[in-house]
């Protein structure tokens, strides 16, 4: 569905809030929610954000508050349930975190002057895509919203970092590749074109939202773009020629501008996207990975949790993007690693990090200060930042590589921004400017000038009673105030008509007259006026601090996108110190060789030391078939060989001894079994799915991990899969490929496909027990050990003797088949060997008796002949 408003309810909502049964209190709020049909509408009344009919049903659930009911519509109550508006932020991020979007509206009328319902009016509209508060954000993760733009199997995507103000914009082709893209940003958001067929892995995610095709349109995003970057084209951003993409693109922007409802001025291009320029990872090889999020949805135990030890949220969230989306230029990750290897010199990146931990989330406040949504925070972490930066530049001053030379030129320095900052801002300002004491003393005079008047009040009244008692010389003659008559000077019955001339009498009480003078007067209007004209005062000063701020929001954007990339590759430095990496060299010749390769996170949960193994793959020897038992190490083995090429094109050093590798241009993982219960897939057709996906796209220089493929199905049709699967990467996609299996036929193939060979985990037994060796070794494995790993799993003993008898007697049938059926030629060989385990699902090989029963008539037997047939039948039985 879309998520405009219909045009038939949007009047049907107007009329019924003109009808005389609601009060005018209502028809404004049904007024403004006519506008907002798609949206909780809080609304501003006191001190509370208030919610009425569907809304407050909906909310009541969403953040467990109290259901009430506030006067009647149509007769029956009307639903309504309210949050303080000072705590709102708290629930705000509640909904954005459940995909939920709110329209906030306040009061903009004066109370005191108001006819009727104060003004309201919506002020920001927040989404789970566009929030850039910093209470509603996670700081170390980017927040997307995604425009989704479909033509022929040909998707236009537009991605928009409403913190930052990252913006950019690509096309690809089939959904599996949209289904990845998704995955690999994760965004908060989706808009989708309502005619554009989405799978329905995408359209279940929370924040997803149907949007009319006109929203799409090519030309008006072309107008918005152009008009917003004040550019006659969109040919210097290099998307001239995208058609859904920029259609996408189009709808995005339109879309920001309605919630934010301001400038935003922080977007300064719009960046292409080639996915061409790196490593394809599907969906399934993201999770089998678990690159940034584990397979329970967490982070723990994760690649990023254990690189990240960032200084900053900024470089914790662009090592973040960096892990999901490792590059093919070799010019730009060896620039990275060189930056890494200075950095190691002396322990360089021991200083940076000392400097870099007191830089503040610049990209997000900087995003705040465009929006006009800074807090005075904000501007003190930028302060205490951009103050910084000459450290920074001092400690990058001797860089030995361009890269880091590039790096220490983008970081600028910002000395009148400091200065003005410095004098402009107290050392600690509140939260919010809204309750004043954030502009500092000596900034500013006539703040200064009502903050006295304000403050010296008392002082002053003490003076003037004094000054007017010596000139007057009435003794009884004292300086007040009241809430109703505001300040005075009263005198007692007896001497009030010795005041002078120039007191004007205002007030007459029983026993006493009570004056105002010219200069009393003035004090009272400067004093009554005092406070809110200070905070009136200040928030203007705070004003012309945010727009002096945007005037060099473009230098202040390149220092912190230079900052965050200097932070990440200090930690990749720091990482490489600290656990052991090394630094991979690149070749022209495709190929992976790993020296005592290592999973780095295995590594770091595993209490006893972890065992290192090679890999080595080349023209010679493009497939690994490997076998072994169960919790020895295959599928360790083959992540960490994937993680290893991961983060050598990353631009990272590596786990392992050495490392040399031509690039990849896909990494595709099948490893381990779920099924899909919203989309109806069983759990070997998820399988099937993903292998299918491998054999379609993965190319000569691809890596390819499977893990059990045909496990999910009978024996002779799994085992069928997983030859035709071997075969077919081997001779045909000629992929770099590490083959887990249990099918011990399939270590056959090798006699025949020269490029594939045999390795084994290595284990052995000991009283009974197994041992994992966790080590590589050439050949087959000579063992399964299933039953072992079960032992260890603590199944029943009785079990394990029945399933050892069972063993027994299958390998006893196995061993008398194969001698009968063993092949005479090596032709033969091409196709897979009998296996002894039966086909469930196989039609049953008819007997000699079944087939004469078949070529009998009963019909035309005699009695002696058909007594004659048993006899035969049952010799044959």
């Amino acid at each position: 569905m879309s998520n405009l408003p219909k045009k038939s309810s949007k009047k049907s909502k107007l009329s019924e809030a003109s009808t005389p049964q609601h009060t005018p209190m209502m028809q404004q709020f049904l007024r403004l929610k006519a506008d907002h049909p798609n949206e909780l509408l809080f609304y501003r009344m006191g001190d509370f954000y208030e919610l009425f009919f569907d809304d407050a049903k909906t909310a009541s659930k969403l953040l467990d508050v109290t259901l009430t009911a506030r006067g009647k519509s149509g007769g029956d109550p009307i639903p309504m349930c309210g949050v303080p508006y000072h705590a709102a932020e708290n629930y705000l991020a509640k909904l954005v975190r459940l995909g939920v979007s709110v329209a906030i509206c306040e009061q903009i009328g004066d109370p005191a002057t108001s006819k009727g319902p104060v003004e309201r009016k919506v002020m920001r509209v927040v989404t789970p895509g566009t929030v850039s508060d910093e209470a509603l954000l996670d700081e170390y993760r980017d927040n997307w919203l995604m425009a989704i733009c479909g033509h022929d199997d040909v998707y236009g995507v537009s991605c928009l970092d409403m913190g930052s103000g990252r913006f950019f914009v690509f096309e690809i082709t089939g959904e599996e590749s949209l289904i990845a893209e998704v995955e690999r940003l994760r965004p908060a958001e989706i808009l989708a074109q309502d005619t554009t067929s989405i799978p329905s892995s995408i359209t279940l995610r929370p924040g997803y939202r149907a949007r009319a095709e006109w929203e799409f349109d090519i030309d008006t995003g072309v107008r918005l773009l152009t008009r917003h970057f004040e550019t006659k084209d969109l040919d210097g951003f290099g998307c001239a020629d995208l058609t859904v993409g920029l259609g996408a693109a189009g709808c995005l922007f339109g879309y920001a501008k309605e919630t934010q409802r301001t400038e935003l001025g922080h977007i300064s291009s719009i960046q292409v996207e080639n996915p061409d320029d790196s490593v394809t990872l599907d969906a399934a090889t993201r999770r089998n990975l678990e690159i940034d999020i584990n397979l329970t949805g967490g982070e723990d135990n994760t690649l990023y949790s254990v690189l990240n030890t960032s200084s900053t949220a900024m470089g914790a969230r662009l090592l973040r993007r960096w892990l999901n989306t490792p590059l093919r230029d070799q010019q730009i990750l060896e620039d990275r690693q060189s930056v890494i290897t200075a950095l190691l010199d002396n322990y360089r990146y021991h200083t940076l990090q000392q400097s870099l931990k007191h830089v503040g989330d610049l990209e997000r406040i900087l995003g705040r200060i465009a929006l006009r949504s800074a807090r005075p925070r904000d501007l003190s972490r930028l302060l205490s930042s951009i103050a910084l930066c000459p450290d920074i530049q001092s400690a990058l001053a001797t860089g030995e590589t361009p890269k880091l030379r590039s790096i220490c030129t983008s970081i600028g320095q910002f000395p009148e921004l400091v200065e003005l900052l410095n004098k402009a801002l107290i050392e600690n300002p509140p939260v919010v400017i809204r309750e004043g004491g954030v502009i500092a003393e000596g900034y500013d005079e006539e703040l200064d000038e009502l903050r006295n008047i304000s403050t010296n009040a008392g002082e002053f009244l003490v003076k003037l009673e004094t000054q007017e008692r010596e000139r007057t010389g009435l003794s009884t003659l004292k300086v007040g105030y009241n809430r109703v008559h505001g300040y005075f000077i009263e005198i007692s019955k007896s001497q009030a008509e010795k005041a002078p001339v120039d007191y004007i009498r205002r007030q007459t009480l029983k026993n006493a007259e009570r004056f105002i003078t010219p200069e009393l007067k003035e004090f009272e209007d400067k004093a009554l006026s005092a406070r809110s004209r200070s905070l009136t005062r200040e928030k203007a000063l705070y004003d012309e601090l945010i727009e002096t701020l945007n005037e060099h929001l473009l230098p202040l954007q390149t220092s912190a996108a230079a900052i965050a990339e200097l932070d990440v590759l200090n930690t990749m430095a720091d990482r490489a110190d600290q656990l052991d990496f090394v630094r991979p060299s690149f070749t022209n010749t495709p190929g992976i060789n790993i020296k005592q390769g290592r999973h780095p996170v295995v590594e770091q949960v595993l209490d006893d030391p972890f065992i290192p193994n090679d890999l080595s793959l080349d023209e010679q020897q493009r497939m690994l078939i490997i076998t072994g038992p169960n919790m020895g190490g295959k599928s360790t083995y083959m992540r960490q060989a994937a993680i290893t090429v991961l983060l050598a094109q990353v631009g990272s050093f590596v786990p392992a001894k050495s490392c040399e590798m031509g690039l990849v241009d896909r990494i595709f993982t099948r490893i381990g079994s779920s099924d899909d219960l919203a989309g109806g897939r069983s759990t070997f057709m998820v399988e099937m799915t993903e292998t299918a996906n491998i054999l379609n796209n993965a190319t000569e220089n691809s890596l390819v991990l499977m893990d059990e493929i045909g496990r999910g199905t009978s024996t002779y049709d799994g085992l069928s899969l997983a030859w035709a699967c071997v075969e077919h990467l081997a001779q045909h996609l000629k992929a770099f490929t590490l083959f887990a299996t249990h099918y011990f036929e399939i270590t056959a193939l090798p006699d025949t496909l020269p490029t594939v060979k045999n390795v084994h985990l290595d284990a052995t037994e000991h009283n009974d027990n197994i041992v994992f060796l966790h080590n590589i070794q050439p050949g087959p494995a000579s063992k399964s050990f299933g039953l072992q790993v079960a032992k260890l799993a603590g199944i029943p003993a009785d079990v394990l003797t029945n399933a050892k008898q069972q063993l027994a007697t299958l390998e006893a049938g196995a061993q008398a088949q194969t001698e009968t059926t063993r092949p005479s030629s090596t032709a033969s060989r091409n196709t897979p060997p009998q296996s002894p385990q039966p086909d469930l699902f196989a039609a049953p090989i008819p007997s000699k008796a079944d087939k004469q029963l078949t070529q009998t008539n009963p019909d035309e037997l005699t009695p002696k002949q058909a007594l004659e047939l048993i006899y035969q039948l049952k010799a044959l039985l």
